[in-house]
C-alpha cells in the first residue's frame, strides 16, 4: 500500500510541474534566461515540505498522508535534476553570473522558504 501512495502522490506532483512549466515562461539559455518555472517549483515544494515537516512535528501528520505527501507529491514536483541541468546549460551557454545566480537564490531560497515555514507553523 505504501508503494501506491508514493506512487499516487509522485504522479500529481509531476503533473502540478508540468502545469506550472505551461504556466510560465520557458527558459531561453541561449539568452541567458533564467529557468524560471523550476525555481518556483523548487521553492514551492520547499515551502509546502516546511509546512508537511511542521505538521509531522506537531503529529498532525499521519504515515501513510506523509508518504503521499511529502515523498510523493514533494518529490514528483520539485525538480532538481532539471534544476542541476539548467544551470549547466546557462554555463554552457556563457552565462556563468547567471548560472551561479540560479544555484545561490535556488539552494539560499530554497532552505529560507523551507526553514521558514517550519518554524512559524512548528
Amino acid at each position: 500500500m505504501n508503494w501506491l501512495l508514493v506512487f499516487v502522490g509522485g504522479g500529481l506532483g509531476s503533473l502540478a510541474r508540468y502545469g506550472l512549466a505551461r504556466w510560465l515562461p520557458a527558459a531561453d539559455f541561449a539568452q541567458g534566461k533564467l529557468p524560471w518555472f523550476t525555481l518556483a517549483a523548487n521553492l514551492l515544494a520547499c515551502t509546502l515540505l516546511g509546512l508537511l515537516l511542521a505538521l509531522v512535528a506537531r503529529e498532525w501528520l499521519t504515515k501513510p498522508l506523509q508518504l503521499l505527501l511529502m515523498t510523493g507529491f514533494c518529490g514528483g514536483f520539485s525538480t532538481f535534476s532539471t534544476f542541476a541541468a539548467e544551470a549547466w546549460l546557462l554555463a554552457e551557454e556563457g552565462f556563468f553570473l547567471a548560472a551561479a545566480g540560479y544555484v545561490f537564490l535556488s539552494l539560499v531560497a530554497g532552505m529560507v522558504a523551507l526553514v521558514l515555514v517550519f518554524w512559524l507553523l512548528r
